[in-house]
């Protein structure tokens, strides 16, 4: 899948501090540490070393050693102090402590005690150098579940224990299940319990919306080692390959919908491949950005979704 421009920006912003702590390191090290390939690193280093501050002159960039990076090794010789720390202003400082307190007002009970020690850590620091101000502010977060749904994944996190789901997909389809949870993780807009299944013996994402119940069960929760990213849905290789053509001002669905490739096309529009385990999803999606879909292929998927989009028309119709 296409990876987020985000998630590429703090990868680079690591990547500045980490090389800052050490004095020449292999492509092949820095790609195992950031799990990502030889060619990324090749990718992100080539891409900071024309990124500075206004001006962009020579002097004003980051820098690295030229002659160890023929050599495989990446020497960063020039930070234009982005390892400094920040200094921030009362207004920034006062929306920072706003977000951590609501973070730790919703998920301080699920994280695990090492991350909750460093939240609680960083929110009295910071509260402290913002004096008064901190006072005034009173944020909450709420994750998109119901009250005791959010309850019991909570308390099976924190005390390690099992789950039983009844859980709605994106089909409308209920199942049951028992699942090992391993962590809670958020995005721009939804939340998602990181589980492993046992109904099918693997890792899996459920978005807390969906969970129509959960029971804390009398069991401990077993170990299981889960792959790097799996935080992030990803569909398998299995799912059927469908490009959508869209207008520039769809460009949201590149950035937000696991997608396989995005080409930009000369007069502005652009593609995306998109593997589908589940059409209605993708009907879903595409109604959503009708007004911008100038292709889709196969045909028999736009003939699909057309047809959704009249059932849905028609039925309208009948309740006016």
């Amino acid at each position: 899948m296409a990876e987020r421009a985000s998630d590429r920006l703090l990868r680079m912003l690591g990547m500045i501090t980490y090389l800052d702590r050490h004095e020449g390191v292999p492509v092949e090290a820095i790609a195992e540490q950031f799990g990502v390939s030889t060619r990324q690193v090749m990718d992100d280093i080539d891409t900071l070393w024309v990124t500075g501050t206004p001006g962009y002159y020579p002097h004003d960039l980051i820098d690295f050693d030229a002659a160890s990076y023929e050599q495989g090794v990446v020497r960063l010789t020039e930070s234009r102090g982005m390892t400094r720390p920040l200094r921030l202003g009362a207004r920034e400082a006062v929306a920072l402590v706003a977000a951590l307190r609501a973070v730790e007002a919703a998920l301080g009970d699920a994280m695990d005690p090492e991350r909750a020690a460093v939240l609680r850590s960083a929110l009295a620091k910071l509260t402290v150098a913002t004096g008064d101000a901190a006072a005034a502010v009173d944020v909450q977060l709420s994750i998109d579940a119901a009250p005791d749904v959010a309850a019991a994944v909570a308390t099976a996190l924190r005390h390690g224990r099992r789950l039983h789901l009844r859980y709605v997909n994106a089909s409308d389809v209920t199942t049951e299940r028992d699942v090992d949870p391993v962590r809670l993780v958020t995005d721009d807009e939804r939340s998602y319990l990181l589980a492993w299944c046992l109904l099918v013996d693997g890792e899996r994402l459920f978005r807390v919306d969906r969970v129509l119940s959960a029971e804390v069960l009398d069991a401990d929760a077993e170990d299981h080692e889960v792959r790097a990213g799996a935080e992030v849905f990803s569909p398998g290789a299995e799912g059927e390959l469908v490009t959508l053509h869209l207008s520039s001002r769809a460009r949201w669905v590149a950035e937000t919908t696991p997608v396989d490739a995005v080409r930009n096309l000369d007069d502005g529009s652009f593609e995306v491949d998109v593997r589908v385990v589940q059409h209605a999803w993708l009907r879903h999606l595409v109604l959503q950005v009708a007004d911008d879909v100038l292709e889709i292929r196969p045909a028999r998927i736009a003939q699909e979704v057309a047809a959704a989009a009249r059932a849905a028309l028609r039925a309208y119709g009948e309740m006016i």
